[in-house]
């Protein structure tokens, strides 16, 4: 009989254990889930933190905070005596591009830059004059962007040449911790490539790109997936193995079942995307694309979004909202509502213009906050539909979009929205942390493959409503001309209303 998706006590929990930890942009995570991926009752625990931020474009968290984070989680998880030793590995995931320049004892020298850092937007300027970006993304699969290594660490050189001088490794933050928790910066192959740097085809690192960033190949960890035996001093981890850790991700598309090329995952946490996993890479592969390498045989194509759960929590700590918003998202559309370019942190795919900042058009005296709001959740839809529209021709075997995060479970109204911006069914994966889920699931791959897996939890498929159709197809060509005239002509709309 196949076990259901709900959380198991531990007495009734399969082996082998694993404790996945998800490092992610609101809080640090943990959990034990047994050999069908459900959650052990009661053995969870959560440390929240924010990103430090400015308006420069400083995004970045202190790696020693989220190591001592984890530490607690680990903790709080492995304390119970019943555990004994059945967590036979611990799997990690952590929000993806992150950067720490750390020297020869493996002490960091920088904070962690996060993938919303974007002060090296000047950089990403200059090479893209000095590099074929086309034939770059080609074959990292990734654009020049604010998010990824090689601009940063040119920033770096220009503002920090002291600290590059020292550097003696470039690490993400999940090889930060683990080093630190056991003496090993295991990275897998997601991690490596979310870096911009990493061949999607060769799986080694692009050569013209570290000259250009002026780092050297041994400073990166070699990708890999094989587990290590190692200790890190607590009875219940004896005989654990840990794996590399990988991006959120590619953790987010197994946790949310999206396991092949018929599934496109909608992300919905604190940032966003649309993804797919294919056997093998895109070819071709579109321009406003990604397609990262995430094992020797797999890749992941789509796109991200940086401001989703961003978005709606800056509207509820910002805007005076009605205490209903889900009434709000349910009611029809209206030509009142304000068209809103939903860009506070700057712009990942498919323009790619790091500088972007959110833009309100057609704010008249008569709006509101919550019209505002109204607003900044249908530009939220939108840009996932700009993405959607290069997925298109990449991915045509997708039958099912699968929306999973935070925002969906907390405002499960808005997925009406998306379905109708879509233009395509929109099927609510209910469970919530699907990327702790899919952390712990690709571990029992490897660990316990022939265990029955639990399904994942689903709820509502919201179907596209075609008298709405028409309104959002105005709506999106409305959105494409500001963008046009704010955004990619402007490169970057900063300050502009």
């Amino acid at each position: 009989m196949t076990p259901t998706d709900d959380d198991v006590a531990l007495e009734a929990a399969l082996d082998p254990l694993v404790l996945a930890l998800d490092i992610g942009s609101t809080a640090t995570r943990g959990g034990v889930h047994d050999a069908s991926g459900r959650r052990v009752h009661g053995l969870q625990h959560k440390v929240p933190h924010a990103f430090t931020v400015a308006p420069d474009g400083t995004s970045v968290i202190d790696p020693d905070q989220v190591t001592a984070e984890v530490g607690q989680v680990l903790d709080a998880v492995t304390g119970d005596p019943r555990l004994g030793t059945r967590i036979a590995g611990v799997a990690m995931d952590t929000f993806a591009a992150s950067l720490i320049a750390v020297d020869a004892a493996g002490r960091a020298l920088t904070g962690c830059l996060t993938y919303a850092d974007s002060r090296s937007a000047g950089e990403v300027a200059a090479l893209r004059a000095e590099l074929d970006e086309h034939a770059l993304q080609q074959r990292t699969g990734t654009r020049l962007h604010t998010s990824y290594h090689a601009p940063r660490l040119r920033w770096l050189a220009a503002t920090q040449p002291r600290v590059v001088a020292e550097a003696a490794a470039w690490w993400s933050l999940g090889e930060y911790v683990l080093n630190r928790l056991i003496g090993r910066p295991l990275a897998g192959t997601s991690t490596v490539a979310w870096t911009g740097l990493l061949d999607r085809r060769t799986g080694e690192l692009d050569a013209e790109l570290l000259a250009a960033a002026g780092v050297r190949r041994e400073q990166f960890s070699a990708p890999g997936e094989t587990p290590s035996a190692a200790s890190a001093g607590r009875p219940a981890l004896a005989r654990a193995v840990w794996f590399p850790v990988i991006t959120d991700g590619f953790a987010s598309n197994v946790g949310a079942g999206a396991t092949d090329a018929t599934v496109l995952t909608a992300a919905t946490a604190t940032s966003g995307a649309l993804r797919v996993l294919l056997d093998g890479p895109a070819d071709p592969l579109p321009f406003g694309l990604w397609n990262y390498r995430v094992d020797a045989s797999r890749t992941l194509l789509g796109g991200a979004i940086n401001d989703v759960g961003r978005a709606v929590s800056w509207a509820q700590n910002t805007l005076r909202l009605s205490p209903e918003p889900a009434a709000l998202l349910a009611a029809p559309p209206s030509d009142a509502t304000p068209l809103v370019l939903p860009y506070l942190t700057g712009e990942r795919a498919p323009g790619w213009v790091g500088s972007a900042r959110a833009v309100f058009g057609g704010v008249s005296a008569a709006a509101d906050g919550d019209s505002l709001f109204r607003g900044l959740v249908e530009g939220v839809a939108m840009t996932y539909a700009r993405v959607a529209d290069e997925l298109r021709p990449a991915a045509p075997r997708v039958v099912e979009v699968a929306a999973a995060g935070r925002v969906s479970n907390d405002q499960p109204d808005w997925l009406q929205i998306l379905a109708d911006v879509l233009g395509r069914p929109v099927t609510h994966v209910t469970r919530r942390r699907a990327t702790q889920r899919g952390t712990a699931l690709l571990a029992l791959d490897v660990l316990a493959p022939d265990a029955v897996r639990a399904p994942r939890a689903t709820g509502t498929t919201y179907e596209p409503r075609t008298e709405r159709l028409g309104y959002y197809a105005e709506r999106r060509a409305r959105f494409a001309e500001l963008y046009d005239a704010l955004v990619r002509d402007g490169q970057g709309g900063a300050g502009r209303t």
